[in-house]
This record gives C-alpha cells, structure tokens and sequence, in this order.
C-alpha cells in the first residue's frame, strides 16, 4: 500500500510535465507535485488512475481534486516557507501534504467525521503530520488565527466574513466561488487592511458544507 517505487516516481514525472504543458511554473510546486506519492490515497484496484490528471472520488461525496487544480490553487497561495497556511477540506489530505512539502506549517479542518479521521490516521503514517480539526471550514478556525494564507477547497456561495477576518496582514485568501455546479477561482489579498481582489479561470469543486456555506 505505502510502497513508491521507480515506476511510480516515473509517473510523477510525467504528470509534473502535463502540469507544466498546462501552464503552471512555480518550480517549488511541481517538486511538490512531483514528491508526494499520490498512488497512496487510491485502492491497489484504481492504482492506474493516481496519476492522471482528474479527480477522483474518495467517498462521502467528495473527491481527490485533479491535480491540475491542487497545482493551480496551490501556486495562486504564493505559499513560502514559515507561512502559517489554514487549509478548510482536509478531504483524502492529500493538498495538506503539498502544503506541508512547500515548508508551510499546516492547520486542516475537515467537517465529515470519516473523511478527517481517515486522514488524522494515514497522514503521519506516509510521514505528513499537519494539524487536525474537525469542525465547520466555513468560520475558519478563529482559535489559531491569523493565518498568513488561507485555502478553501470546497466551492463556496460567497466568500466567508470570517476567512477575511483571519487573514494576517499581507495575507492571501484562495477560494472557489460560485453556485453548486461551477465556481470562479479568487484570489484575496490584504494589506494594512484594504482587500484587493483577482478571479481566474472557472472550476468544478465540492460545495462548502457550513453555516457560512452550503447546507446540504
């Protein structure tokens, strides 16, 4: 199950150069990328499938995002070392370990039960160990704020208040928005208290589940 061998770092590889082709260029993500041994998140029978660039569902409803969007949110995050990174939708843990590669220090909040302790047992068993919460993403964590990035992975309605209020200074907000079937990726920046706003390309995600997001 935990194995990595030649042929899967090979696989790695080529998936780094599809995201490369794809058009993402932060060096420091594609290593990521290219070091976390994606095939472990998926069952021996779907081992194929680890590699190529779409989600795969995990269970609960939800899924392990393409890895084009993982690379894609992850390089918007302009996450650098020390940074103090609040992830809300641990999922399979899978973007934590990214994060975790890129010398983040790592808060997760996870709102299904199975999903977050599924994830709190495997994680420090392949050698990633971010922080756990379960709870509801959609108020953040305000107890551990602020927080210099923070990154939703669930597509919300709106952008939360809350996630804006735990923002540090200079800080970056990632965030899906938009109704059930699409959302638009956005980008908030803060500094010295005044927000900016970027949105890029159109995206698929899981909705947010919270008081401040999607009730089911």
């Amino acid at each position: 199950m935990l194995e990595d061998n030649y042929k899967q770092r090979g696989l790695r590889k080529k998936l780094v150069k599809i995201l490369e082709k794809k058009g993402i260029t932060d060096p420091r993500v594609l290593q990521a990328i290219g070091k976390v041994p994606r095939h472990v998140f998926f069952d021996n029978a779907l081992l194929e499938h680890a590699y190529q660039d779409k989600a795969f569902p995990i269970g609960e409803g939800q899924t392990i995002s393409q890895p084009y969007t993982v690379a894609f949110q992850t390089e918007k995050l302009e996450v650098k070392p020390g940074d103090k990174v609040l992830e809300i939708g641990t999922g399979s843990g899978y973007q934590a370990c990214i994060l975790l590669e890129l010398g983040a220090q790592v808060y997760t909040i996870e709102y299904n039960k199975k999903l977050y302790e599924k994830a709190k047992s495997f994680l420090p068993r392949i050698g990633y160990k971010p922080y756990f919460y379960l709870g509801d993403g959609s108020k953040g964590l305000p107890a551990k704020a602020p927080f210099n990035k923070i990154l939703v992975t669930a597509g919300a309605p709106v952008v939360p208040e809350a996630l804006i209020h735990q923002l540090a200074d200079n800080g970056v907000l990632v965030i899906p928005v938009g109704d059930r079937e699409k959302q638009r990726m956005v980008r908030i920046r803060k500094k010295n208290g005044h927000l900016s706003k970027e949105e890029f390309d159109y995206f698929s995600f899981v909705p947010l589940l919270g008081e401040k997001g999607w009730t089911r």
